[in-house]
């Protein structure tokens, strides 16, 4: 199968490092136009070179707009008003037990984990149905499904965005828009290598025996039992947003190793 998004415009939000720069760079090797999106210019910066080194033929444009404010999000309108695809990648997590998880931080979770989609998708969605093609993605999780213990408000957002996500499709029936939604178990970008490198120095062991402790404790029903890779995720959204998945439609896709343990 050879995925080719020439002439689309795909925007990935939170797009810098991690998940979200992996899945630029693999909708760059498409040849999509990729709009690469964080909080600063300097962000910004790192994120188009990172995948203009992976992908010399890229087209790739930046622009800077933090979407977890209803401000940002116009911003980031107003610098690219039309796209064909919407990666709606941004988030943050944060282990917190519940009883000392304040309003603020559920507040602060809600707005960019759900509603720079929401924005977002309110955004672009006309334009896309008017064309009558578009491809939107939440990178959603498998804590939305199996909501964990140490961070039970990021696991809420993430069942949020599932619920958005589907009711979205809904409103695609009949066009050649399709809204879906792609659940990543433990995925190894920077963030949570930060994270894992922590629970090492804390616990006197490598960053290997930390992650494989991680998995073992947290996420025993893994199947592939260790953590994915960004490229891993990655190719997923790109098939998901490809013309090829046409008949996926308000689907949750999993990419989480076999750690949610339905047939369904």
């Amino acid at each position: 199968m050879k995925i080719d998004l020439s002439g689309k415009t795909a925007i990935v939000t939170g797009s810098t490092l991690g998940i979200g720069n992996a899945i630029a760079r693999g909708l760059a090797e498409t040849g999509a136009t990729v709009i690469i999106n964080g909080r600063s210019q300097a962000k910004v910066d790192v994120g188009i070179a990172s995948v203009t080194k992976a992908v010399p033929s890229a087209k790739v444009k930046g622009a800077v707009a933090d979407v977890s404010t209803a401000a940002g999000c116009k911003a980031l309108v107003a610098a690219v008003p039309e796209a064909d695809i919407l990666i709606n990648n941004a988030g943050i997590f944060e282990p917190k037990d519940f009883f000392e998880t304040p309003d603020e931080d559920w507040e602060r979770f809600l707005q960019v984990n759900v509603m720079s989609g929401v924005r977002l998708s309110r955004a672009y969605m006309p334009g896309m149905l008017k064309r009558n093609w578009g491809r939107i993605v939440f990178i959603s999780s498998e804590s939305g499904l199996n909501i964990p213990l140490e961070m039970i408000h990021y696991g809420v957002t993430k069942t949020a965005q599932l619920a958005v996500s589907r009711g979205l499709a809904n409103l695609t029936a009949g066009t050649g828009v399709t809204v879906n939604s792609v659940l990543p178990g433990p995925t190894m970008s920077e963030g949570v290598e930060t994270f894992v490198k922590e629970l090492a120095k804390q616990n006197g062991q490598s960053v290997d025996e930390a992650a494989k402790s991680f998995v073992k404790q947290h996420r025993p029903t893994s199947l592939l039992q260790r953590f994915a890779t960004v490229d891993e995720i990655a190719n997923m959204v790109v098939y998901v947003s490809s013309k090829e998945a046409s008949a996926t439609n308000g689907a949750a896709l999993r990419a989480e190793g076999g750690i949610v343990q339905t047939i369904a």
